[in-house]
């Protein structure tokens, strides 16, 4: 497989986490619903169309973006409230708050992925190491 095809499958299961991880978090009951069929299904079906936006834009300029730490977040969190809108109705009573807190939630894993995640987890290393000598 060539690089380029390997760095955009390395994207998809990026962005499949960070949306399905914010879905399970911003969904009303989540915590206590977590072995909920419902929910996973929903979340699952978030991540697995962000995860597909995404690599469908790295055939267009719009690439570029994620390159960059704060860009890559902020189209995270853009392609997840789209992937969440289209996966299910919003359960709160404003229409479009819970999609808009899950793009948030997870444009803020994102970047907080992307700092953890940099340099092969050096910072994460380095804890480690401190931690347990």
């Amino acid at each position: 497989m060539s690089s380029e095809w390997m760095r955009r499958v390395r994207l998809f299961i990026q962005r499949f986490w960070q949306p399905t991880s914010a879905c399970m978090t911003c969904m009303p009951g989540s915590w206590g619903n977590l072995m909920s069929l419902a929910h996973w299904t929903i979340a699952f079906r978030t991540g697995l169309l962000t995860g597909l936006l995404a690599v469908l834009l790295t055939f267009t300029p719009a690439a570029k973006f994620f390159r960059h730490r704060y860009g890559n977040a902020l189209l995270v969190g853009l392609l997840t409230t789209i992937g969440d809108a289209y996966s299910h109705t919003s359960h709160y009573r404003v229409p479009y708050l819970e999609h808009l807190v899950t793009g948030a939630i997870s444009g803020l894993l994102a970047l907080a992925a992307s700092y953890l995640f940099e340099d092969r987890a050096r910072r994460l290393r380095a804890v480690w190491a401190r931690v347990f000598g």
